[in-house]
C-alpha cells in the first residue's frame, strides 16, 4: 500500500503538492512562531532584568549627590546620540511609529532595530530617562518577526502576522500574561485576527508564557487583593474620567515639547537643554527618575495608611504636572521609549491621590490599593486607547484578577473620555491633527 501511494504521488505531483502544501506551510509557520515567541521573551526578560538592576543602583547613586543628578541624564542622552550616530546607521529610533510604517508598507524593519532599541531603552531608563522599556521591547522584539518573515519567500505575505507574534511574545514576557500580549498586537497593531495571525500569535505567546514560568518569573507589582466595595464604584468612575483627561495632557505634552525640540538645530544643544530639564525635576520630585516602578511598589506597600496632608497633596500635584513634562523631554532629548510606563506611573498615583482624598476628608472608606491598580489600567486605557489590553496587562502587572470588572468599566470610561476630548493618542496621532 505505501509503495502504491508513493507510485500514485510520481504520476499526479501537482495533485499530491496541493495536498500537502498546506500542512508544510502550517508546519513551517508554527515552527517560526515558537522561535520569534522565544527569542522575543528572552530579549524581554533580559531588557527588564538589565534595566531594573542598572535603574535601581544609578537611582539609589543619585539620591542626595546633586553631581550625579545633573550627569546621569546628560550622559545617557549623550551615549545614545554617539551610538546613533557611529553604529546605528544615523538613524533615531521613532517607536512604535515603526511597527506601523512596516506593517503598512512591504518594507520590514531592519535587523539593528533589535540591539538598537534594546540598548537605548536600557541606557534611557538607567540613567534617570522617564519613560520605560516597553516600547523599546515591543519595537525590538517586532524586528525578531520582521527579520523572520524575510528568511523564506512565502512567510513574506504573513509578514504582520510574524511582526505581532514577536509583539506579543514581548509584552506576555515583559507583564507576564498572553492575554495582554494578544490583545494588545490585535488592538493597538494588526487590528484584524485571521487564522494566521491566531495561530502565530498564540503559539508565540504560548512559548513565551510558558518560558517566563520555568524561569520563575513573577509579576511586577505581586499583589493580593481580597475586596473591592460596590459603594466605590462612583469614584471608580469619577477616576476614569480624570484618567482620560490627564491621558490628554499627556498626549498634548509629547507633541508639544517634539515640536519645540525639533525648533533646536544643534543635537548637542537639544541634549543639553533636554538633560537639564530632567536633571531639574527629578531633583524636585526624585520619584521621576527612570520608568517609576520602584516609587510605585513603595507606595502600594503603604497605600492603605496614607493620610493626605499639605506636603503630600503638593508631591501628589507636582508628580501629576510633572511627570507628562518629564517623559516628553526625555523623548523629545533624543530618549527611546513610549508612553506605558509613565502612564501606569501617572494612573497609580493619580489613583492614590483621589482615594487617599475621599479618605481623609470626606470619611469614604474606599481601599487606596484598588484605586492604584484601577488607576493604572484606566490612565494605559486612555492613553493607548486600548481598554481590553489595558485590562489584562494591568492584572497581569500585579498578578491578581479580584478587580476584573471595576477595572473593565472604568478603562472603557477612559478610554471614551478621553477620545472625546482629543481622538487620538501619541500612536494613532495624524501629522494633521491640530
Amino acid at each position: 500500500m505505501v509503495i502504491f501511494a508513493i507510485l500514485n504521488c510520481i504520476a499526479m505531483p501537482n495533485y499530491a503538492f496541493r495536498k500537502i502544501y498546506p500542512f508544510v506551510k502550517y508546519q513551517k509557520l508554527i515552527a517560526v512562531s515558537l522561535i520569534i515567541g522565544f527569542l522575543a521573551a528572552l530579549l524581554a526578560v533580559s531588557l527588564k532584568k538589565m534595566t531594573d538592576h542598572y535603574e535601581e543602583v544609578l537611582s539609589g547613586q543619585s539620591q542626595g549627590n546633586v553631581l550625579f543628578i545633573i550627569l546621569f541624564p546628560f550622559f545617557g542622552l549623550s551615549l545614545i546620540y554617539i551610538l546613533r550616530q557611529y553604529l546605528f546607521k544615523k538613524k533615531e529610533n521613532k517607536g512604535i511609529k515603526e511597527v506601523f510604517e512596516s506593517t503598512a508598507t512591504g518594507k520590514g524593519l531592519p535587523s539593528y532595530k533589535i540591539p538598537s532599541h534594546f540598548i537605548n531603552g536600557l541606557i534611557t531608563v538607567s540613567f534617570g530617562g522617564s519613560t520605560g522599556i516597553e516600547v523599546s521591547t515591543v519595537v525590538s522584539s517586532a524586528a525578531i518577526g520582521s527579520l523572520a518573515q524575510e528568511k523564506e519567500k512565502f512567510f513574506k505575505r504573513y509578514k504582520t502576522e510574524l511582526i505581532c507574534a514577536g509583539i506579543t511574545a514581548g509584552i506576555t514576557a515583559l507583564f507576564c500574561t498572553p492575554f495582554a500580549g494578544l490583545l494588545f498586537a490585535y488592538e493597538v497593531v494588526s487590528k484584524k485576527a485571521g487564522k494566521i495571525f491566531l495561530l502565530t500569535n498564540i503559539l508565540a505567546a504560548a512559548i513565551a508564557y510558558g518560558f517566563i514560568l520555568l524561569i520563575g518569573e513573577k509579576p511586577l507589582f505581586a499583589l493580593n487583593i481580597t475586596q473591592w466595595h460596590l459603594r466605590a464604584a462612583p469614584w471608580f468612575a469619577v477616576l476614569g474620567v480624570l484618567c482620560g483627561i490627564n491621558a490628554v495632557y499627556l498626549t498634548k505634552c509629547v507633541m508639544f515639547f517634539k515640536k519645540q525640540f525639533l525648533k533646536i538645530a544643534s543635537n548637542y544643544y537639544r541634549i543639553l537643554a533636554g538633560a537639564a530639564a530632567i536633571s531639574a525635576m527629578i531633583f524636585i520630585l526624585p520619584q521621576l527618575y527612570g520608568d517609576g516602578y520602584h516609587a510605585i511598589r513603595e507606595n502600594l506597600l503603604t497605600a492603605n495608611t496614607i493620610t493626605l496632608t499639605l506636603p503630600l497633596a503638593i508631591v501628589f500635584f507636582g508628580i501629576l504636572l510633572l511627570k507628562p513634562v518629564i517623559t516628553s523631554i526625555t523623548l523629545s532629548a533624543g530618549g527611546d521609549g513610549g508612553v506605558f510606563a509613565p502612564s501606569i506611573f501617572i494612573g497609580a498615583f493619580l489613583g492614590l491621590f483621589v482615594a487617599v482624598l475621599l479618605n481623609t476628608y470626606f470619611d469614604a472608606g474606599v481601599i487606596p490599593i484598588n484605586f492604584m491598580v484601577i488607576g493604572m489600567a484606566a490612565m494605559l486605557s486612555a492613553g493607548i486607547h486600548a481598554p481590553f489590553t489595558a485590562l489584562f496587562l494591568i492584572c497581569g502587572l500585579v498578578g491578581d484578577y479580584t478587580l476584573f470588572l471595576p477595572v473593565l468599566i472604568v478603562c472603557l470610561i477612559s478610554k471614551y473620555t478621553a477620545k472625546a476630548i482629543y481622538p487620538y493618542t501619541v500612536y494613532s496621532l495624524s501629522t494633521n491633527a491640530k
